[in-house]
């Protein structure tokens, strides 16, 4: 269907929103001074970007695939990945080195202030104004060729739309690839959810992590044009098979990195050498990384319906995407579970539950961890995901042999 009109009206409503929220997001966080955050408010908030970015990104899905020729449309996920790249620089590198006092008084100031250079409120109206502008420009300078337009629309409303998604999941092929996309990333979980915060925890500043990610957007951006070669063809999930090998392993060395860093950790902080340890690991992990997300988005690109392209591919990445954030959240939540600790000073006390810890600690005792729950859980998800890799893989590859017939939709208009 028309997708310039959907996503004009979409990136208004957000810019607007952005702006409006410039002005509420101080009382809403709370104060720290007393105030609490009004989790309710937050939760309502976050909920209608997520419903308005979401409602952007089928109007962009669509957009892409009636702009590229078929032969072309793998490298949707290019500009995709490129796209996201530079949105979560600007969004979260940038602005957390902006916001910090500890950074921006270190390196972008003379005399030292309580606060960063630039504050949550300032962010959002700026990038809401920045949105009505770049929307504007989209509403006056782009037009939609309506020769190459479908003659029918993709759905008559609601109903209809959710009838469509019915029908799509029902199909044997993207069943198939649902349930196994589903399942892919679950050997990354630990590696991907967890490591950021173990090494804060182990006293890496967040500040110094963030900026590590600076010089990998040059190599984010270079990395989706080069694999895009690879992925643009008729079996993008070669490549997605073959990265899966070396991202597995790349989480047992990140396990070893959470490992060393109380070993080198001094006065001062981290020695230069440990930073540049930590950068290349992580420049690695990209690599494995995007090898793996564009190719996935280029199979969805070709696989899809053009014509209920915003739809259909949409509901793909969408699967794909819930498929990394499910384990992640398993990860995050098993830490603890799978953490072992004694209480040490205090005899016949444990620390096996938080009324345990609790009856440690007014006996003079004190908690002390054994065994980190989250070298247990690296181990575990690297043994899943070979598992995987082994058992589903080679059928994950076979997915893309399908022929065209299998992926379109039998609609009844």
């Amino acid at each position: 269907g028309r997708r310039k009109s959907w996503l004009v009206p979409t990136q208004y409503i957000l810019g607007f929103f952005m702006i409006y929220m410039s002005t509420q997001v101080d009382a809403l966080l709370g104060d720290g001074k007393g105030r609490s955050p009004d989790v309710v408010a937050l939760t309502v908030t976050f909920f209608l970007f997520e419903f308005l970015a979401a409602t952007q990104d089928i109007a962009v899905d669509g957009w892409a695939l009636t702009m590229l020729s078929r032969e072309n449309v793998g490298y949707a996920s290019t500009c995709n990945s490129v796209g996201q790249t530079a949105g979560y620089f600007l969004g979260n590198v940038l602005f957390l080195a902006l916001e910090s006092a500890s950074f921006c008084n270190k390196y972008l100031r003379f005399q030292p202030q309580p606060q960063g250079i630039v504050t949550l409120s300032d962010f959002l109206f700026f990038w809401g104004a920045v949105f009505l502008v770049t929307t504007t420009l989209v509403a006056l300078l782009k037009k939609e060729n309506k020769e190459l337009t479908p003659t029918k629309e993709e759905t008559k409303g609601i109903t209809d739309t959710y009838k469509l998604l019915f029908s799509i999941i029902k199909m044997p092929a993207v069943l198939t690839f649902c349930l196994l996309i589903l399942t892919a990333k679950v050997g990354f979980s630990a590696a991907d959810a967890v490591t950021g915060l173990k090494l804060v925890e182990e006293g890496v500043p967040k500040e110094h992590l963030a900026l590590l990610a600076v010089p990998m957007v040059p190599l984010q951006i270079i990395l989706p044009l080069i694999i895009s070669k690879y992925t643009a063809g008729p079996q993008p999930l070669n490549t997605f098979y073959k990265a899966m090998p070396f991202r597995l392993l790349l989480g047992l060395q990140f396990a070893f990195l959470v490992w060393w860093t109380p070993k080198v950790k001094h006065e001062g902080g981290f020695p230069v050498y440990y930073y540049a340890v930590v950068l290349l690991s992580y420049a690695l992990h990209q690599i494995t990384l995007y090898s793996m997300y564009v190719a996935i988005m280029a199979f969805n690109a070709k696989v899809s319906d053009p014509l209920i392209g915003g739809t259909y591919m949409t509901l793909l990445n969408t699967v794909s995407n819930l498929g990394g954030n499910w384990p992640s959240t398993v990860a995050l939540w098993l830490v603890d579970p799978l953490t072992v600790k004694e209480c040490a000073g205090a005899q016949e006390q444990t620390c096996g539950t938080a009324v345990a810890a609790e009856l440690c600690t007014k006996a003079g005792g004190s908690c002390v961890i054994t065994l980190d729950g989250y070298y247990v859980e690296s181990i575990i998800c690297v043994i899943l995901g070979f598992g995987w890799w082994f058992l589903l893989g080679p059928k994950f590859k076979k997915l893309q042999d399908e022929g065209q017939s299998s992926w379109k939709c039998k609609r009844t208009n």
